[in-house]
């Protein structure tokens, strides 16, 4: 009985650990789906190029990963900033252009993207080994892997710098306000068009940083940009559109779910449970968390 509350507690913490990682990358859909009001189906192709710079980094220079990710972050700020200013914003200027046109867009970039990396680094499984990569902390008798508590304290940490960032800067509250009422923002004076670049720059850098945070944890090869898309969606619609705090929550139930089925249930059918909770909120909770405060 006693090593089955053991597993069952190495479970739920490696869980949530892991949780915590997604969370991080969920938050930079939910920002940039706040403020652009568009589902921006690239965002797991920004996280997949972020963890190759990060895996260049350290494979050619031999940087670590975690200082790696302070590389890849404003890499991928400046191409999310190329994309949205460049790409984005050309349709969300014209008027005649239909929502569904830009969330097709997002799909070109994320195929361009893919096929870009797989281009120079072909479809090859690839994987970064620290020194630590293998080594574990115990808790007891449960064993937690240093690469997971490592990742989850650095989430916390940006967590509360982005919660800081937007509720205390100018920067902030003016994209909390272009994603509460665009056209009362610019009333206000805002320049709208430069903060939806911001953000979306903003939330490329999240991508990279969570996605670097997984590079230890994850083998890495083109398409796995369509994990993380879907895994950030189901996020993002269980927190409640816009909301960081609960991208973070939803994050933790996202990882502790994955990793219940994975023990209790089989391996295989992991990414399934993300699934069936996505098509449960949908059904039957379509606000997300935030919805359950409100009330």
């Amino acid at each position: 009985m006693e090593d089955l509350w053991i597993k069952f507690g190495q479970t739920v913490i490696s869980g949530l650990l892991l949780g915590g990682m997604y969370s991080l990358i969920a938050m930079g859909m939910t920002l940039i789906m706040g403020v652009m009001k568009i589902i921006n189906l690239a965002h797991g192709a920004l996280v997949m190029v972020g963890m190759y710079v990060t895996y260049v980094c350290s494979k050619n220079f031999g940087i670590d990963p975690y200082i790696g990710m302070f590389i890849a972050m404003p890499v991928l700020f400046l191409l999310g900033c190329l994309i949205q200013k460049y790409m984005i914003n050309r349709l969300v200027e014209q008027d005649s252009i239909l929502p569904e046109n830009q969330v097709l867009l997002t799909v070109g970039i994320m195929l361009v993207l893919t096929e870009g990396i797989r281009l120079f680094f072909k479809s090859d499984y690839r994987s970064v080994a620290t020194s630590y990569s293998s080594d574990t902390v115990f808790l007891g008798a449960m064993s937690i892997s240093v690469p997971l508590v490592i990742g989850f304290i650095i989430t916390i940490i940006f967590t509360l710098l982005l919660h800081l960032f937007l509720t205390k800067t100018d920067l902030g509250m003016s994209i909390r306000a272009t994603a509460q009422d665009r056209d009362a923002a610019v009333y206000m004076g805002i320049n709208a068009s430069k903060i939806t670049m911001i953000t979306f720059g903003l939330g490329a850098a999240l991508a990279a940083a969570g996605g670097s945070l997984l590079l230890p944890l994850f083998y890495l090869f083109p398409d796995i940009g369509h994990l993380f898309t879907a895994k950030s969606f189901i996020i993002t619609i269980l927190g409640g559109l816009g909301s960081v705090w609960g991208a973070a929550i939803g994050g933790l139930i996202l990882g502790l779910s994955e990793s219940l089925g994975a023990t209790y249930i089989s391996m295989g059918y992991k990414d399934v449970v993300g699934l069936v909770i996505f098509l449960l909120v949908l059904l039957f909770l379509p606000g997300g968390l935030r919805s359950l405060v409100k009330r």
